[in-house]
C-alpha cells in the first residue's frame, strides 16, 4: 500500500491482487473493497470468478482499470487442489454431501496418473449444474436449488497442463493450467468417470492468473484496513488546511 499516496490513485485505476478467503464469494470481496472506498463511489470489479469454497488469487480492478477486466480474465490460470475419489456430490465439491459411493481399492497410482492424458489439450466439458452461469437471466445454481432441470451446453476449453502431485487414496492432489472458462469441478467429476469411479473436489486454490501470482497477493482485510488508514490521513490533512 505504500505506493498509493491518495484514494484518488484507486479512482485513476489500480490492479489489486487479493488472496480470496475460504467461503467468501468473489462478489463478497468486490463489495468489501467497494464499501471501504465510501463515500467515494468507485468502480470495482474482478477478473475471473472463484467459487466460495475455493481460495487464492483474485484479480480486482478499480476505477478506469475496470476497462481492462476482459483482458485479464482471458489469460490462462493455474490451480492446485485435492479431489476425493470414491464418491460424487451434486455440486461436484463439498457444498453438498457425497451421495453415490464407489470402491477405490483396485485403483493404482499409475492408472490415476495415466488418466490425465485424456484431459490434456483442447477438450469439451459441461459446466456444473450448480454454477454462476446465467440462462434466461438467472444463475444456474438458483435453478438447481429449486430442482429444475436445465439443459447444459458443452464448452470448449484448453488444459495445457494437468498433473497428479500426490496419491493417498481416497485423496489425490493435482495441478492444472487451463484456459478461461474452465470448470475445475467439472474436470474432477469427469476424471472420476474416466476411472469408472466417482470424484469430487475438496480443495481448490488459484495460484496464478496470467503473469500474476498468489505470492504477491494481499489479504483482503489488510488491504481494507490500509485503505481506511489512507482515508483517515487524507481527512486529517484537509482539517489541518
Amino acid at each position: 500500500m505504500s505506493s498509493y499516496s491518495s484514494i484518488q490513485n484507486f479512482a485513476d485505476g489500480q490492479l489489486l491482487l487479493i488472496n480470496k478467503p475460504y467461503k467468501w464469494t468473489s462478489f463478497d470481496v468486490v463489495g468489501k473493497l467497494r464499501n471501504s472506498f465510501k463515500p467515494l463511489k468507485l468502480k470495482v470489479g474482478h477478473a475471473g470468478t472463484l467459487d466460495p469454497l475455493a481460495t487464492g488469487l483474485l484479480i480486482i480492478c478499480t476505477g478506469k482499470m475496470t476497462k481492462q477486466i476482459d483482458t485479464f480474465q482471458a489469460e490462462d490460470k493455474e490451480y492446485t487442489g485435492t479431489m476425493v475419489l470414491g464418491a460424487t456430490t451434486p455440486t461436484y465439491d463439498l457444498e453438498s454431501e457425497p451421495e453415490i459411493k464407489f470402491d477405490t481399492s483396485h485403483l493404482t497410482e499409475e492408472q490415476i496418473k495415466a488418466a490425465c492424458a485424456q484431459f490434456t489439450g483442447d477438450i469439451q466439458q459441461y459446466p456444473p449444474a450448480h454454477s454462476a452461469i446465467k440462462i434466461d437471466g438467472e444463475r444456474l445454481y438458483e435453478k438447481a436449488r429449486r430442482g429444475e432441470e436445465v439443459e447444459l451446453r458443452l464448452r470448449n476449453v484448453t488444459i495445457s497442463e494437468f498433473e497428479i502431485t500426490r496419491v493417498e487414496l481416497p485423496e489425490v492432489d493435482f495441478r492444472v493450467v487451463c484456459s478461461k472458462g474452465t470448470y475445475i469441478r467439472s474436470l474432477v467429476n469427469d476424471f472420476g468417470i474416466a476411472l469408472n469411479n466417482g470424484a469430487y473436489m475438496s480443495v481448490l486454490r488459484r495460484t496464478r492468473s496470467g503473469n500474476y501470482r498468489i505470492e504477491d497477493a494481499h489479504e483482503i482485510m489488510e488491504l481494507v484496513d490500509a485503505i481506511r488508514d489512507l482515508k483517515a490521513k487524507e481527512l486529517q490533512r484537509k482539517e489541518v488546511q
